[in-house]
C-alpha cells in the first residue's frame, strides 16, 4: 500500500493533533496586551518631547493635526469613537441623507442588486460618466477629437462654445458624427451656447439622459463681478430635452480663487438655494427645480478630502431639500467632479498625471456622477491628442481595470473619512448660513464678503505652500532645471474677469523659475561644503533643492575654494551642527573675502553662526529665501 493510501485508509475517528484544533472564537493578537488611545498618546508625548516640545496640548495628538480647509483639519489617529453612529448619520446608497452616494448598485439586468454590505451581489454598479472637455477652435480637430473620445471609453461630451472656444455656428458640424441618443452633451457659454444647443436637439425625444445646459449666472457673477440675471431660467428649463439638467451650479469658480473645500462647498449651497428661489418662483415645482440643477466640484490630489467633500456635498443638499419640502427621490444631488486647475502646473507637467490619477480616484471613491480629468498639458495651452488620450485612459484604467466602479461608497466606514466627511459637513453648512443671513450669495459677492473669505483661505494656503509644508513635486520640491516643457498652441482665456481671481498653488515659484530661466546668465549659489562628502551630503541636497526652486544653478565646492569659479555672490555653507560649531563663522569670512556678498547657512537660525545674512532649514519661507537672493544677483523681476 503506498503512503498516499495509507493517509487515505486512516479511520474517521482519528484524533487531531492538538496544535491543529480551532477555538470556537479566534482572537488576533490575543497575547498582547489591549492597545489603548491613553497608552498612545503617552508614547506620542514621549516622542514630543524628545524632539524637544516642552509644552504640549490636551489631548496631545492636536500637536499632529494638519489643516485640510478652513477650520477643518485631521487627526493623526481615528478610532470609533471619532465617527459615531455611522448608521444614523451615512445612511444606505440611493437613499437620503445620500452621503453613500446618489444611486443604489445595478444588477446585470438593470434591477437593484445592493448588498448589505453596500456592494453588489450577481454585478457591477453602474460606472460613473466619463466626460472629456473640448475647446479647441479649430473645428476639424475637434470633430477628430471627439472621434477619438467615442471610441475610446468617453461616454459623453462638454463643449466650450464661444470666442476663443468651439463657434458656437459650428455646433452641428462638431456633433455632426455623434449619437446623441448615446452620448449625452454639456455645454458651457452662457444663453448663446444654451440656446445652440436646444436648436441643435429641437424635436429629438431619443436623446441620451444626462446632457446640462451648462448656464450658470451666478458662476459669471462671481468670475466677473457683474450682477447677471436669473429671472429667465424657469423658462428654459421647460425647454431643456427631458433627463437633461438646465442649471450648473459650478463650485469651481470659488475653488479657483483659492477657496478650500469649506468654501467651496458653502458657495455651492447658496448658489443651489438661489437657482430653487429662482426656479421656483419661475412656476416649477420644488422637485421639478432640484431635477434641474448639476452641481461641479473639483477633485484634488488631496483625496481624502476630496471623497469626504462629495459625500458631505450630498448629505447637506439633501438636508437644503428636506426644508424646502422636496421629495426623497429628488433630494439626491448629481454631482460633476473635475480634476483641480488649481493642482495643476506648468513646470514638469508630466507629473501632473500622477495628480490626475489620485483625483480621479478620489472622485470615484467619493462618489461623483460624472468625472472630467484635465489633461496633463491644461497649464501650458490647448491638449494634444497624447494628453487627451492619457486623460482618459486614466478613467478607463480606474473603471475597467481596478474595478472602482464596482463598488459603493468605498470609503464608508471609515472613521477617518466618515469623521472628515461630518467635520466637513458642519464647517461648510455654517459658512452657507453666514452666507444666507447675510443676504444671499449675491448679496455676498457685493459686498465682498465671499471674495475675502476665499482670499483669508488661500493666504493660509500660500503661506504652508512658501514654507513647503504644502509640497509641489516638479515645482517647489525636486526641479528639473534643464527640463524642455512640451509646446502647445496657446488656449484663449475663456473666464471672465473682474470678479474673484484664479489661482494655481505653483504659481509663485513658477515665475521665479520664469526670471531666472529669461536672465541673460542663470543666477547660481555657490554650496560650501564642510567636512567629508558623508557628513555634508544631506543638507547640501536639501539646500540645492530649495534654491533649484526659484531656477537658481547650485554648483558645490570644499570651502570657499570654489567661490570665483562658480561666479556668482552668494554662498550658502552646508555641512553638519558639529561642522558648524568649529568652522562655519571662519568659513563665512573666507567667503566674504573671496567675494560673497550674501552667505546662508543650513540649518537653523537657533546656531546663531557669525557672519551669515540667513538660514535655509525645513519650513523656512522658501520664497522669502528665493527672492532675497534673486534681488542679490540682480535678476530681473
Amino acid at each position: 500500500m503506498s503512503s498516499s493510501d495509507q493517509q487515505t485508509a486512516a479511520p474517521a475517528d482519528a484524533e487531531v493533533p492538538a496544535e491543529h484544533e480551532v477555538p470556537d472564537e479566534l482572537q488576533l493578537a490575543a497575547a498582547f496586551p489591549a492597545a489603548t488611545r491613553e497608552a498612545w498618546r503617552q508614547l506620542v508625548a514621549a516622542v514630543l518631547r524628545k524632539a524637544g516640545r516642552e509644552e504640549l496640548p490636551d489631548p496631545v495628538e492636536d500637536a499632529l493635526r494638519v489643516p485640510v480647509a478652513t477650520g477643518v483639519s485631521v487627526a493623526p489617529l481615528y478610532t470609533a469613537e471619532d465617527a459615531g453612529d455611522l448608521p444614523a448619520a451615512v445612511g444606505v446608497p440611493g437613499l437620503p441623507p445620500f452621503v453613500r452616494g446618489g444611486r443604489p448598485a445595478v444588477g446585470p439586468a438593470g434591477s437593484p442588486a445592493v448588498s448589505a454590505a453596500g456592494g453588489t451581489e450577481g454585478g457591477a454598479s453602474a460606472s460613473w460618466d466619463v466626460r472629456q472637455r473640448h475647446a479647441h477652435p479649430d473645428v476639424g480637430l475637434t470633430r477628430e477629437a471627439i472621434a477619438a473620445d467615442l471610441e475610446n471609453g468617453v461616454t459623453s461630451l462638454w463643449l466650450e462654445l464661444g470666442e476663443g472656444a468651439v463657434p458656437i455656428d459650428a455646433l452641428g458640424e462638431v456633433l455632426a458624427g455623434v449619437y446623441l441618443d448615446l452620448a449625452p452633451v454639456s455645454v458651457s457659454g452662457g444663453p448663446p451656447a444654451a440656446e445652440a444647443l436646444l436648436a441643435h436637439v429641437d424635436g429629438r425625444t431619443d436623446l441620451a439622459p444626462g446632457g446640462s445646459l451648462g448656464l450658470d449666472p451666478l458662476g459669471v457673477h462671481a468670475a466677473s463681478g457683474r450682477a447677471q440675471d436669473l429671472t429667465g431660467l424657469a423658462d428654459v428649463a421647460r425647454r431643456a430635452p427631458a433627463g437633461w439638467r438646465t442649471v450648473v451650479v459650478d463650485g469651481t469658480v470659488f475653488h479657483d480663487a483659492g477657496a478650500s473645500a469649506v468654501e467651496e462647498l458653502g458657495c455651492s449651497l447658496a448658489a443651489g438655494v438661489a437657482y430653487l428661489r429662482a426656479l421656483t418662483d419661475g412656476g416649477l415645482s420644488v422637485d421639478e427645480a432640484f431635477a434641474q440643477l448639476e452641481f461641479r466640484y473639483a477633485a484634488s490630489a488631496d483625496q481624502f478630502t476630496t471623497i469626504a467633500a462629495l459625500r458631505a456635498a450630498r448629505r447637506l443638499w439633501d438636508r437644503v431639500g428636506e426644508v424646502s419640502g422636496a421629495s426623497a427621490d429628488a433630494r439626491g444631488q448629481r454631482q460633476h467632479a473635475v480634476t483641480s486647475s488649481v493642482m495643476t502646473t506648468r513646470r514638469d507637467p508630466w507629473v501632473n498625471m500622477l495628480r490626475t490619477t489620485v483625483a480621479c480616484f478620489a472622485a470615484g471613491v467619493g462618489g461623483a456622477d460624472v468625472v472630467t480629468v484635465q489633461p496633463f498639458d491644461a497649464a501650458l495651452g490647448l491638449p494634444d491628442a497624447f494628453s487627451r488620450r492619457i486623460a482618459r485612459n486614466t478613467q478607463n484604467l480606474l473603471v475597467e481595470e481596478a474595478h472602482l466602479a464596482r463598488v459603493l461608497d468605498p470609503a464608508g466606514g471609515s472613521w477617518y473619512v466618515e469623521a472628515l466627511t461630518d467635520a466637513l459637513a458642519e464647517a461648510a453648512w455654517s459658512w452657507f448660513t453666514e452666507i444666507e443671513g447675510a443676504g444671499g450669495l449675491v448679496a455676498a459677492l457685493d459686498s465682498g464678503l465671499v471674495r475675502d473669505r476665499i482670499a483669508a483661505a488661500w493666504d493660509a494656503r500660500a503661506e504652508r505652500l512658501a514654507h513647503r509644508t504644502d509640497a509641489i513635486t516638479g515645482v517647489s520640491e525636486f526641479p528639473h532645471l534643464a527640463e524642455k516643457l512640451p509646446e502647445r498652441q496657446p488656449a484663449a482665456d475663456l473666464h471672465p474677469t473682474g470678479g474673484l481671481p484664479r489661482v494655481r498653488a505653483a504659481q509663485a515659484f513658477e515665475e521665479l523659475r520664469d526670471r531666472a530661466d529669461a536672465a541673460d546668465r542663470r543666477p547660481q549659489v555657490y554650496l560650501a561644503t564642510i567636512g567629508p562628502i558623508a557628513r555634508h551630503t544631506a543638507r547640501a541636497t536639501f539646500a540645492g533643492n530649495l534654491f533649484q526652486a526659484g531656477g537658481v544653478a547650485t554648483p558645490s565646492g570644499d570651502g570657499a575654494s570654489g567661490l570665483a569659479d562658480a561666479g556668482t555672490t552668494v554662498a550658502c555653507i552646508c555641512g553638519t551642527d558639529k561642522d558648524y560649531a568649529g568652522s562655519a563663522a571662519a568659513l563665512a569670512a573666507e567667503l566674504r573675502a573671496a567675494g560673497a556678498t550674501q552667505v546662508w547657512l543650513a540649518g537653523k537660525p537657533s546656531l546663531a553662526v557669525d557672519g551669515v545674512d540667513g538660514y535655509v532649514y525645513a519650513g523656512c519661507d522658501a520664497l522669502d529665501v528665493l527672492q532675497r537672493v534673486h534681488e542679490q544677483l540682480g535678476v530681473p523681476a
